[in-house]
């Protein structure tokens, strides 16, 4: 999931089925929405104000940008700690763990 070169970050997240909060991540303010559907939990992020995710099914191990054209100066992805099972609302923050990592890989 990451290469010798990037560190992760852990995003301070709630075991609540639906949240809006922000965070400072490489000197840009993100605002991250999750919601738990019964298909799954999806996020919307704003990165300085402006919509730059919507809608994305978050999965185990799957970073949610995936390019660098969406304007955010890095990539998220949740992980389950516990094994591979895709992030539900009533885990976050102890089993699944958002992560962060800053930049983009060559």
């Amino acid at each position: 999931m990451s290469t010798p070169t990037t560190t992760l970050v852990q995003v301070p997240i709630s075991a609540v089925p639906a949240q809006m909060f922000k965070i400072t991540l490489a000197a840009q303010i993100l605002q991250i929405a999750l919601r738990q559907r019964a298909t799954g939990l999806y996020a919307d992020i704003w990165c300085g104000g402006t919509r730059v995710l919507s809608g994305v099914l978050c999965q185990d191990r799957t970073w949610l940008a995936r390019n660098a054209a969406t304007g955010l100066p890095g990539d998220l992805a949740f992980m389950d700690t516990q094994g591979t099972q895709n992030p539900q609302s009533t885990g976050l923050g102890t089993r699944y763990v958002l992560l962060w990592r800053s930049g983009w890989p060559a």
